[in-house]
């Protein structure tokens, strides 16, 4: 609905002057408005989980797989002198290294390999380890007991020089 307002004076003046209707003031009341609006916003909030229906949908279960091997699992150690184990045996040189790595994927089922490596080791030869099966196309590699590295760091303060 649209009020209309008529001014009767101009300025600042008391003197009241004849009105036209080209100096209307015309607004439409935009309140009664957005309280319909809220309101069909609160119904719809309050009916849409009412139109939501749950479908019952009866699939098939798939049966149960035979009992699988579990994958080989293969221990790679690497000792704080740098010195590499592989399932107990120590490993001469990277080469044999990279030997052991390739039999192993060119392997039907690619073994998983449990690589340790003690904490006070350098860095370097695990890094050259982890490259070399990579190179090689290990794909299940991982990081076996790394909970004392935890330990270690808790109680080893940081210096600049580390």
């Amino acid at each position: 609905m649209a009020a209309c307002a008529y001014p009767t004076t101009r300025g600042y003046s008391r003197r009241t002057t004849l009105v036209t209707r080209e100096d209307a003031l015309c607004e439409v009341n935009t309140t009664p408005l957005i309280d319909v609006m809220l309101v069909l916003l609160v119904t719809l909030i309050i009916s849409l989980p009412i139109l939501t229906h749950a479908v019952k949908l009866d699939l098939p279960q798939a049966a149960p797989t035979p009992d699988q091997k579990p994958p080989q699992v293969i221990d790679l150690d690497i000792d704080f002198d740098g010195t590499v184990v592989w399932n107990g045996t120590p490993v001469d040189s990277m080469e044999q290294l990279e030997r052991y790595f390739r039999a192993e994927a060119s392997a039907d089922a690619q073994p998983e390999i449990h690589l340790r490596a003690d904490r006070r080791v350098k860095y370097d030869v695990v890094a050259k380890v982890l490259a070399s099966a990579q190179r090689n196309r290990i794909k299940r590699m991982g990081f076996a007991d790394t909970g004392e590295f935890e330990d270690y760091a808790a109680r080893q303060p940081l210096t600049s020089s580390d």
